[in-house]
């Protein structure tokens, strides 16, 4: 084995080896999710290089030079007022989705009116519609009503492949980090995965007795998580397509479910009130996350994994520790259920979108709420952060996506 080149990972925290082995390039990462500016660089060094036969006394130097870089970044203080940039009327029917793309140079919306439409997030521009779903086009960029998933390209806007297999609507879908294959979830009980290269069903998953409302890849690829209307979550084995574990607990249906950074958690939200996190090995409950007295309609992980984030239709998110599972402040300000929730790369700030046609944006160590974006006519019900953290997208009924820097 050979290094070819470091590069850094700003969020998570990480390091990047680009190395040569049997003739073949290959990446593998250093993470290095428990990074302050407080960490002794020195002792981090000696713990890289002697878990990380890579890095040899000819480079030391340069991993040094990376990690301050990332303490750097860490340490760094997060005061940005966000203020709208523009409020596009993107589609002739209402939203159902927006997201980034991951550098965050551009984004996506769904709608009602069967097209997405793909955005410049800098200048606020259209730059492609994507049509051909004959029903309604339900998550980003490819999955519909009409029971099929397409796949775009993002450059020319062309359809290369419509994915055709389900028996009911298809209600998620998600790429996995190679992106070379995409998973969708199915009103029809199922779940399958689909090869970008070649556009062919490659495995399908059977198990749920109810439809599947959400679904995860961890980071590696090789686990896909699905939730489902029938209080269970399972997990799969994405190269042959065969159940690990099935998450039993939970009296009401699924409604959201992630991975952590390092694949070691997973969390589901449900309709009962309650979160869990699941050890994502053993299959076991770990804990319950209490506090919330109405459905629990979203939860994610910030970008390290050490913190949780819950939204409820009881108007409140709450911050949670994935560590000791301790709630550690709750979001309290909105005046309408919370369909929405996510940290910026930061782990700083928690972002929440609800009907009440606001989205706020919270201080994490405190709990207070920093502000509050207004101007929506109707209920938000997405809203992302881009990678750097100095852009939000909402997304709302009110036909309008509003970009915010």
């Amino acid at each position: 084995m050979r290094l070819k080149r470091l590069h850094i990972r700003y969020y998570p925290p990480g390091i990047f080896l680009d190395y040569e082995k049997g003739g073949q390039l290959r990446t593998k990462s250093i993470d290095l999710l428990n990074l302050t500016p407080e960490t002794d660089v020195n002792e981090l060094l000696s713990d890289i290089r002697a878990a990380e036969p890579l890095i040899t006394s000819s480079c030391v130097e340069q991993v040094k030079v990376l990690i301050c870089k990332l303490q750097e970044k860490v340490g760094q203080k997060d005061d940005r007022k966000f203020y709208l940039f523009r409020a596009l009327q993107a589609h002739i029917l209402p939203l159902t989705n927006v997201a980034f793309n991951k550098s965050g140079s551009s984004f996506i919306t769904g709608s009602y009116d069967r097209t997405c439409k793909i955005w410049d997030t800098a200048s606020g521009e259209e730059l492609h519609t994507l049509e051909g779903h004959r029903n309604v086009v339900d998550k980003v960029a490819t999955g519909s009503f009409d029971k099929t998933c397409k796949l775009w390209s993002a450059e020319t806007g062309k359809c290369f492949y419509t994915f055709r297999g389900h028996t009911a609507e298809i209600v998620c879908l998600a790429f996995n980090p190679q992106s070379t294959l995409v998973a969708t979830g199915s009103m029809d009980t199922m779940a399958k995965l689909w090869d970008v290269e070649s556009g062919k069903e490659v495995s399908t998953l059977a198990g749920h007795f109810a439809e599947i409302i959400s679904l995860s890849f961890n980071t590696t690829g090789d686990r896909l998580v699905t939730g489902s209307f029938d209080h269970t979550a399972i997990l799969w084995d994405v190269s042959t397509g065969s159940k690990v574990h099935v998450l039993t607990g939970h009296r009401g249906e699924i409604s959201c479910v992630q991975f952590n950074w390092d694949c070691s958690l997973i969390v589901t939200a449900s309709l009962d009130k309650t979160c869990k996190v699941w050890d994502a090995d053993s299959g076991q409950c770990l804990a319950t996350l209490l506090g919330h007295n109405d459905e629990v309609l979203d939860v994610c992980f910030n970008y390290t994994g050490q913190l949780i984030a819950t939204a409820s239709a009881d108007g409140t998110s709450r911050v949670f520790s994935a560590e000791t599972f301790q709630c550690l402040c709750q979001l309290e300000g909105h005046k309408g259920e919370i369909s929405k929730v996510c940290f910026n790369p930061q782990g700083s700030r928690v972002l929440t979108a609800s009907v009440d046609k606001t989205a706020c944006v919270w201080c994490v160590n405190t709990g207070a709420c920093l502000q509050v974006l207004e101007g929506h006519s109707d209920e938000i019900f997405s809203c992302a952060f881009n990678y750097e953290g100095d852009t939000i997208i909402t997304g709302s009924k009110d036909n309008t996506c509003r970009i915010w820097h």
